[in-house]
């Protein structure tokens, strides 16, 4: 299944399967197609507010699906300067776009170190398929 999602290779990746997009010290954050492949239809998304201040690692939110609910977490530690507002109204975005219009929050990180604790596309790939294969 995970040769048939999409990685972008400009991201980084946790394994708790949010992405990263980091441009001037500014990081965007989403899930993978990966997991909203296995979320499929999300109804909801519960983010934190703008000033609001997380740690890498730590919970900053919840997204639900008909399927499951999920726990969101922070790739880096900073201050969350913005959040996308279109997911109260159209959480399906996360579907249908979710490394572009399915983004979720922006941080501004504390510590750019934080990202080489991420993983790369081809890491986040190989990491995927040896929970595919229960290893």
């Amino acid at each position: 299944m995970a040769d048939e999602l999409r990685h972008p290779e400009d991201l980084r990746y946790n394994e708790s399967h949010e992405w990263a997009r980091c441009k001037d010290n500014i990081v965007t954050v989403g899930i993978s197609d990966h997991a909203q492949a296995e979320l499929q239809n999300v109804v909801y998304v519960e983010l934190p507010e703008v000033g609001f201040t997380t740690k890498q690692k730590e919970e900053f939110g919840v997204i639900e699906s008909v399927k499951a609910a999920y726990d969101l977490y922070a790739p880096v530690s900073g201050e969350i300067i913005e959040i996308n507002e279109e997911l109260e109204y159209t959480p399906e975005l996360v579907n249908e776009d979710p490394y572009n219009q399915g983004w979720m929050i922006k941080i501004r990180m504390d510590d750019s170190n934080e990202l080489d604790n991420l993983l790369s596309a081809e890491d986040y790939f190989t990491y995927i398929e040896s929970k595919e294969m229960g290893e």
